[in-house]
């Protein structure tokens, strides 16, 4: 038995699969999902996600939603999402080192906010660009 995990954003059916485990970006850390898990709906973070089918993993970036776990179905809703494979990890790494400077860099308080979610994003994408493939 295994998970089926779909991914929906507001353009598009992001992705539709099955996996035997998954490891969500929530609000309080990484949560691993396996088959038979509790029902839970939880927040998604910004932040990598890691979808396991057999032995072959697959990383993308969330970029901030929802999770639904229910009888092995597990229903993301999330603002933006990107597979790994398709983020150019130099690009991704320009971004990032940009967004940290802008971060530190920050004047007000609105800037600090803007910059700090800029940041998040960057790092996300940079992460999953660069993870073992």
């Amino acid at each position: 038995m295994s998970l089926q995990v779909r991914i929906l954003t507001p353009e598009q059916v992001f992705l539709n699969v099955s996996a035997d485990e998954i490891i969500l970006p929530t609000n309080t850390g990484q949560m691993g999902v396996l088959t038979n898990h509790t029902p839970l709906i939880t927040a998604i973070d910004i932040g990598p996600m890691l979808v396991r089918s057999e032995s072959t993993w697959q990383s993308m970036a969330l970029l901030g939603g929802l999770a639904l776990v229910k009888d092995n179905q597990v229903i993301i809703l999330v603002n933006e999402a990107e597979l790994g494979s398709d983020i150019n990890a130099e690009e991704a790494e320009t971004t990032f080192l940009a967004a940290k400077e802008a971060l530190a860099n920050s004047k007000t308080r609105k800037d600090q906010i803007e910059n700090n979610l800029a940041f998040k994003r960057a790092r996300v994408r940079y992460q999953v660009a660069t993870l073992v493939k």
